[in-house]
């Protein structure tokens, strides 16, 4: 079992920047690939980027390839994601996601929700025009 919460989100203007963070509990993260997904009202919960357990692989959807980076810190048991340039259409709610420990040498980065075991409560990012 493992608790993440999410922390960051907030109001900001067209083409400014946001860091999300996502704490989670147990002895496990850094074991663990991580995502952050967003839900804007009336619409699906969808992938925004993920991040292989040893940070070495990442995996960003298009509507946000580089403009977001996803980065974790093992040590402090916390993922991040650094938004910049943020659009109207990046305002939703963000979750963080966790995938079950994998403790072999594998690296699979899910980009579904079904990839994931475990999510927080979310974060609101609102981006005016």
């Amino acid at each position: 079992q493992v608790q993440l919460v999410e922390s960051g989100g907030g109001l900001v203007q067209a083409g400014g920047s946001l860091r999300l963070s996502c704490a989670a509990s147990g002895r496990t993260f850094s074991r663990r690939t991580m995502g952050w997904f967003r839900q804007a009202p009336g619409k699906e919960r969808e992938f925004v980027a993920g991040i292989s357990w040893n940070g070495g692989s990442t995996y960003y959807a298009d509507s946000v390839k580089g403009r977001f980076t996803i980065s974790r810190d093992n040590a402090k048991n916390t993922v991040y994601l650094q938004m910049n340039s943020l659009e109207p259409e990046d305002t939703a709610v963000y979750l963080c996601a966790a995938r079950a420990p994998s403790f072999g040498t594998i690296v699979v980065v899910p980009t579904t929700i079904t990839g994931y075991s475990y999510w927080g409560q979310g974060t609101q990012v609102t981006v005016s025009s």
